[in-house]
This record gives structure tokens, C-alpha cells and sequence, in this order.
């Protein structure tokens, strides 16, 4: 995993443009550290009893972009991706997941999210959080979502170090 084409974010802008860089940067991140790996070695779990994989969690973060973007601006009742209920954790198991399909989801998912926040007039534009019962604006879930993202890109970093011995960025 040698090969790293992520753009950084800027060192000066405008906070918007660094939220969304920010949000692609870690989007890559997690992208990367799935690079050159079959299907097996991406469904490879942590350790038991966790289900976790690099396929779980890009399976997982298809959900949190749904979950974010697409329920709180566009459809409250949008359904979850990888279950019929609000479950987060049924992502997890992507024991009977290929790259074809988790990426498929999470990629549309991506492409959804960046259409929403960029025709939104600003950040301080709300939606309604389902779960929370209350509004947020695009501001606090970029915010949310960038932070999911470095959080699971960090178990990325060991997930893939189990797979082939290598640390990630």
C-alpha cells in the first residue's frame, strides 16, 4: 500500500471548502486502505468476538452517509442500507459481502452526500435528525461525519495492518 493519490486539504480557506476536503480526504483514506486487497482479505475479522473488517466498515460507512445526509436533508424515512431497522452494527458483518457491492453502496451514498452539501446555500442550512428527534445543520453533520470517518479510519489502520503487516498514513 504504497501508493498514496489523496489530495490534503488546504492550509488556508474558507471553512466549508476545508470541511468538504476534509470529508474527501478521510473518504480516500478509508478507499485506500482497501486498495489491492481481495474480497477474503477485506472480509477478514478483527479478532472475536468483533465482526469487524475493512469491508465492514465501508459497508458501516455507507450507512453513516445515508444516515447523515440523505435522512436528516432529503427523507426522514429513508431506510438503512444494510438492514430493515436502525441498526448500525448489521454493516458490520460482511461476512457474506464482495468489494462490488459494499463499494457500490458506499460510493453512491458518497455521491449523494456531496450533491446534498453542495446545493445547500450554506452551513448553517437544518435538517431534521431522526434518531435525535431534533434539527441539525449541514455544519454540525460534516462536522459528525468527518469525525466518524477518522475514527474508523483509525481500526482501518490495524484492520489492514492484520491483513498484510503495513500501518497506515
Amino acid at each position: 500500500m504504497t501508493d498514496d493519490d489523496r489530495v490534503g486539504p488546504p492550509l488556508l480557506g474558507g471553512e466549508r471548502e476545508t470541511l468538504r476536503a476534509f470529508l474527501d480526504y478521510h473518504r480516500a483514506t478509508l478507499a485506500m486502505k482497501c486498495r489491492g486487497l481481495s474480497d477474503e482479505e477485506l472480509r477478514q475479522q478483527s479478532m472475536p468476538p468483533s465482526t469487524l473488517s475493512l469491508l465492514g466498515l465501508v459497508r458501516h460507512m455507507a450507512e453513516v452517509e445515508r444516515a447523515w445526509f440523505r435522512r436528516v436533508f432529503e427523507d426522514n424515512d429513508a431506510p438503512m442500507v444494510w438492514s430493515d431497522r436502525i441498526d448500525f452494527q448489521a454493516a458490520y458483518d460482511a461476512s457474506a459481502s464482495t468489494r462490488a457491492e459494499a463499494f457500490a453502496a458506499w460510493e453512491a451514498e458518497v455521491g449523494n452526500s456531496r450533491r446534498i452539501e453542495e446545493a445547500a446555500g450554506s452551513l448553517d442550512l437544518t435538517g431534521h435528525q431522526p434518531r435525535w428527534g431534533e434539527d441539525v445543520s449541514l455544519r454540525m453533520v460534516m462536522v459528525h461525519v468527518l469525525l466518524e470517518y477518522g475514527r474508523h479510519n483509525g481500526h482501518a489502520d490495524f484492520l489492514r495492518e492484520g491483513v498484510d503487516g503495513t500501518v497506515g498514513a
